[in-house]
């Protein structure tokens, strides 16, 4: 389990296709404190380390990973949100994250607000009507809140402290996220789907 709260703006390093997608991120944690097997959010999806280096962990990524998320563009620099996993007694300071993306968002909208910057997003039809008015989500990994929803779309407020410590100030129009939609939302679905079954 994570937060939506990052704690390192990793680097991949390589990609190499094997059977499955692996690639190196370079990144600031401690890497003697990480053991073979622990769980990495990297843009919000639950990666296990399978190799380690002084500055790099190595994950490997399967093919129903890529398909269903943004993992499939990495390419040798590109910039990484990234969340270790919660030990018991953290401070939950975002939301409860699972890592497993939920599909693809698209920033559809982006401009400034006095120091902040709004962005618009379009959800995909089976995913927006999970997410609600001062709800959270986690996109790429960081859990945000949401402003206002129309339709499939909605905004989202970024902080100039969260652009600085996330990889949100490299976001372009067009660019498709990794989203999350809140845990209890999709229990509530689930909850009422079978009510009105039964």
């Amino acid at each position: 389990m994570f937060t939506g709260i990052i704690t390192d703006i990793g680097r991949v390093r390589s990609v190499v296709q094997e059977g499955d997608l692996r690639a190196r991120i370079e990144t600031g944690y401690d890497t003697s404190s990480i053991e073979i097997g622990a769980s990495i959010a990297s843009d919000g999806v639950c990666l296990t380390v399978v190799a380690l280096g002084p500055d790099w962990y190595d994950v490997q990524v399967s093919a129903e990973t890529v398909a269903k998320t943004n993992l499939g563009g990495w390419t040798p620099g590109k910039r990484v949100n990234l969340e270790r996993a919660l030990k018991v007694g953290d401070e939950l300071g975002g939301h409860i994250v699972s890592g497993h993306v939920d599909g693809l968002a698209e920033v559809v909208g982006l401009r400034a607000e006095g120091d902040s910057t709004r962005l618009r997003f379009r959800a995909p039809d089976h995913l927006a009507g999970f997410i609600a008015p001062k709800g959270s989500v986690a996109l790429n990994g960081t859990s945000l809140t949401v402003n206002e929803v129309i339709g499939a779309e909605f905004g989202i407020n970024l902080i100039p402290h969260t652009k600085q410590a996330t990889t949100w100030g490299d976001t372009k129009l067009g660019d498709m996220v990794n989203l999350e939609i809140d845990t209890l939302a999709r229990y509530v679905a689930r909850l009422n789907d079978w009510a009105g079954r039964h």
